[in-house]
């Protein structure tokens, strides 16, 4: 963990009590006096606290530095993912979140499945375990969209992830790029892209969509 967040971080003064006692106390074993790492998340703010003391119930923390440190991608990417299995996305979402995706907008495509729900309290707290320990400064954005059409009007120059004999998601330049659920894209969102705005991998294998989220993250972001 390079890092604990705290929402109040960059007071003068803290007390860590619950889970973030026993987690210091109890599973990192911090000491009086050592020295820690916190950050709000709210701005790139990173903050150094000396231990000033521990009792059974909390953790005394004093301010002694106070940073500005941006640390994340250099380069943006958003992902439009047409919803698959929450627990599918689960598994990817802490690799994606390390790798530099700077946002990821959920959409219920055509071929997705409508008793899918995305429980966002949950994948926020994937994703702040995930910037403790990355290091990420801030943290992946999430929304959702209710269906491709909607998507496009709010993002008009988005790319589609498809089957394509000349674009390469390796040549192509983008921000924001649209990933379909299993099955692929229904032929009407298919025609709501130009030949040129779809790109495709230079491979004949098929991925699942989760692989393909996270190819295009690592082929633009790494």
């Amino acid at each position: 963990m390079l890092y604990l967040y705290h929402a109040q971080a960059g007071q003068s003064s803290l007390s860590l009590e619950g889970d973030e006692h026993r987690y210091i106390f109890k599973v990192r074993r911090h000491k009086a006096e050592e020295k820690l790492y916190l950050r709000n998340l709210n701005d790139s703010m990173l903050y150094r606290y000396r231990i000033a003391y521990i009792d059974k119930k909390s953790v005394h923390l004093i301010l002694e530095e106070s940073k500005a440190l941006d640390i994340g991608a250099s380069k943006n990417l958003h992902i439009a993912w047409c919803i698959i299995d929450p627990k599918s996305i689960e598994k990817v979402l802490p690799s994606l979140n390390e790798i530099g995706v700077e946002k990821i907008t959920f959409i219920y495509c055509k071929r997705s499945q409508k008793s899918f729900k995305i429980d966002f309290k949950r994948l926020e707290k994937i994703l702040l375990n995930s910037s403790q320990q990355s290091g990420r400064s801030q943290m992946m954005q999430l929304e959702m969209i209710k269906d491709l059409e909607t998507f496009l009007v709010k993002y008009p120059k988005s790319k589609m992830l498809n089957f394509s004999q000349d674009n390469f998601v390796s040549s192509a330049s983008f921000e924001s790029i649209v990933i379909g659920c299993e099955g692929g894209f229904h032929e009407d969102e298919v025609a709501l892209f130009e030949k040129d705005e779809i790109i495709g991998f230079d491979t004949p294998l098929v991925l699942k969509s989760e692989s393909a989220v996270f190819a295009v993250a690592s082929k633009i972001l790494l």
